[in-house]
């Protein structure tokens, strides 16, 4: 072996790690892939003649080696802190104002605000400009050797200087944030897709992921990058502050990202994050906030670290619980009353610790409101950090691609016409036969609310709309056990059981029909009103509007919604089918509720859970006694029913009111006219 050989190996290592660069982290590519390719290609044919000279910071070994049996613990030399969150002016200038009681009167302060990227925290470590390790942040003081896994990130040295001539230190830490740009993200997962395999579900998890694989092989097919941001330490260099860490970075090959900017005045920093978080979806990485961090590092050592957070920086976040992301479709759910809603089909976004891909539109008058158009760049809440839903368009951002969406003039599933009245927001289906609505029709008509039929569930409710055994809840009375059995999970015992309770559910109260067929707008409470005026379901069907919207309790709405309902032939069939088949639907002696009213004047406030009855059946309990049951505790409240699991709030404020609190038996004495306090 000659010296040529070594010589060339080392120019073309170098030759590959300054291309790399310009490519990968500048963004400025000088020569052609082609051309890369091949110089890259001669490295390894010379390395591969002449393995002794293979040398763990070659760009040829970005590929990954074997497969590690676990990661092993890295103590940090110095501890890897988390930031303080901000989510408001007033609590970065609260954050602020801490900082300068700490500082001598009158200090000048200079400020650097960097893009917070989320993906994972690495700590990388050269010595005489070699990268020997790669640890996650772990728990601040110890995380993990991902050495072999960092290797793999494309505009990660392996060697420094990259570029330039500038001698590199001993030892220095380099710390800074592994992502995936959402670029490149959405490719591999077209290629996975491709594949056979399932996609990642968003950029910040794929990219944990992707680090922590014991497979280095697997690391280096995704495709991470990394952002420096910070200098742990160094050795036999001075670095005075924050800008100027970042500038050496940059000097010695680093990728530093070129939105960080430095200011002196305080008010400008605060202009710049909320301009920046406003338009943080526009880029090509997910980011969750701003970091605001005092410039001068004698003035961050002197600030120090407090709990796990240092003094001098911040994370200035969005609103809690808000993100910005995509709506790429708008789609229709048909609900068990026929009602039509609107969600957002979104591009998945981690929000609150989830990947949140759908959201909730409420209705199609909230979403003319907000003018949201398929394609536009939208502000997303999870409603008390659960319920994700739309608040509002970026409007800034469209581009006139946008397409406004019509409310639809039709079922999306049955196709038959909506029912829509300008007064009121709803839009409804009102086919009963229509499958979307069947199954939760079912689970409706079944429920201790209504028809009350033991033994039937939500899946029996799936099982038999999908063996078309019901074509609508008539359909369940004409049943038998041989229909039954070749149902997975029935034998004779469990068939006959069933088919028994659906029989002797024929005898209801003529309420619980009323109630059970899922007119909107009317339950339990509204279905004995109903009844208590006609005593059969087909005075019910001739009733004309204006005389339903004499009965108290029955509103203009509630009185079209029942007209509405019974106009349909799908629905006029229904009620024949059941009358057919034996439902009693005329309200008989025997049928009526107790007429005394125990409860008469009364109001309750229910907190926690009651033995026997979820919060739904009680309420009906109560108002079917004749209490009233409201939400909140007042100087009107007459009793708090106080069960399993409350809350402290509503029994709290009725000790300050001398609000009487009862058990569910006390209530039980109550309607039984044993007590009343």
């Amino acid at each position: 072996m000659g010296q040529d050989v070594a010589a060339r190996i080392e120019e073309l290592r170098r030759l590959v790690s300054y291309h790399n660069n310009r490519y990968h982290t500048l963004g400025e590519p000088i020569i052609s892939d082609a051309e890369y390719d091949a110089l890259l290609r001669q490295l390894r044919e010379l390395e591969a003649q002449h393995p002794e000279l293979v040398t763990p910071d070659s760009p040829t070994q970005r590929v990954g080696g074997e497969p590690l049996p676990e990661f092993s613990k890295v103590e940090h030399p110095y501890p890897m802190t988390s930031l303080a969150d901000a989510f408001s002016r007033d609590e970065v200038e609260a954050w602020r104002q801490r900082a300068l009681r700490l500082l001598p009167d009158g200090v000048d302060l200079a400020y650097v605000i960097e893009p917070k990227i989320d993906g994972l925290a690495v700590a990388l470590t050269y010595e005489n400009g070699a990268l020997v390790r790669g640890a996650t942040r772990g728990d601040g003081r110890v995380g993990e050797d991902i050495t072999s896994n960092v290797r793999t990130i494309r505009n990660v040295p392996l060697r420094i200087p990259v570029v330039g001539s500038e001698p590199p230190p001993r030892v220095i830490e380099v710390r800074g944030e592994v992502y995936l740009p959402r670029d490149l993200f959405a490719q591999m997962n077209d290629q996975r897709v491709e594949r056979g395999l399932e996609p990642l579900a968003n950029p910040r998890n794929a990219a944990a992921g992707s680090l922590r694989q014991l497979d280095p092989r697997v690391t280096a097919e995704r495709p991470l990058r990394f952002f420096a941001y910070a200098v742990g330490y160094v050795e036999g260099e001075s670095l005075t502050s924050q800008w100027e860490a970042l500038a050496y970075l940059r000097r010695l090959g680093f990728a530093v990202n070129e939105a960080i900017e430095r200011w002196s005045e305080f008010d400008k920093v605060l202009e710049r994050c909320e301009r920046w978080l406003e338009q943080r979806s526009d880029l090509n990485y997910d980011a969750d906030g701003v970091v605001i961090k005092i410039d001068d590092r004698a003035i961050q050592d002197q600030l120090g670290i407090v709990g796990n957070a240092p003094r001098w920086a911040v994370a200035y976040k969005a609103p809690l619980g808000e993100a910005t992301t995509k709506l790429l479709e708008i789609r229709v759910n048909v609900g068990r009353t026929g009602v039509l809603t609107p969600y957002a089909v979104l591009e998945p976004v981690r929000l609150g610790g989830v990947t949140i891909r759908q959201a909730t539109l409420h209705n199609f008058e909230d979403l003319a409101r907000k003018d949201l158009r398929v394609g536009d760049t939208v502000v997303i809440r999870r409603a008390g950090e659960v319920i994700p839903q739309v608040i509002k368009p970026v409007v800034e951002m469209r581009t006139g691609d946008e397409t406004p969406f019509d409310v639809p003039e039709r079922c999306p599933v049955c196709h038959e016409p909506v029912s829509r009245d300008p007064e009121v927001v709803a839009v409804y289906c009102v086919n009963a036969g229509c499958p979307a609505q069947l199954v939760r029709h079912v689970e409706h008509w079944v429920s201790r609310g209504a028809m009350n039929i033991e033994g039937l569930g939500s899946k029996l409710a799936e099982q038999l709309v999908a063996a078309e055994l019901i074509a609508d809840v008539g359909d369940l009375y004409a049943l038998g056990v041989d229909d039954l059995l070749p149902l997975e999970g029935f034998a004779e015992k469990r068939a006959r059981n069933l088919v028994e309770a659906i029989q002797e559910s024929r005898e209801r109260p003529l309420w619980r029909v009323v109630a059970a067929l899922g007119i909107p707008g009317v339950g339990a409470r509204v279905a004995q009103i109903l009844t208590e005026r006609y005593p059969s379901i087909n005075e019910l069907m001739r009733a004309a509007q204006e005389e339903l919207e004499t009965i108290a309790g029955i509103g203009p709405h509630i009185a079209e919604m029942v007209l509405g309902y019974f106009r349909r032939p799908r629905h006029q069939e229904l009620v024949r089918k059941l009358e057919e088949r034996g439902v009693r639907l005329r309200q008989e002696a025997s049928q009526e509720e107790p007429v005394e009213q125990p409860l008469e004047g009364l109001t309750f406030v229910i907190t926690g859970t009651l033995e026997g009855l979820t919060r739904d059946e009680a309420k009906q309990l109560v108002e079917r006694h004749g209490g009233q049951v409201t939400g909140s505790v007042s100087g009107k409240t007459s009793y708090l029913v106080v069960g399993e699991n409350h809350g402290a709030s509503k029994v709290n404020r009725a000790r300050e009111l001398g609000v009487p609190e009862i058990d569910g038996n006390a209530l039980q004495a109550l309607i039984r006219g044993q007590s009343r306090a």
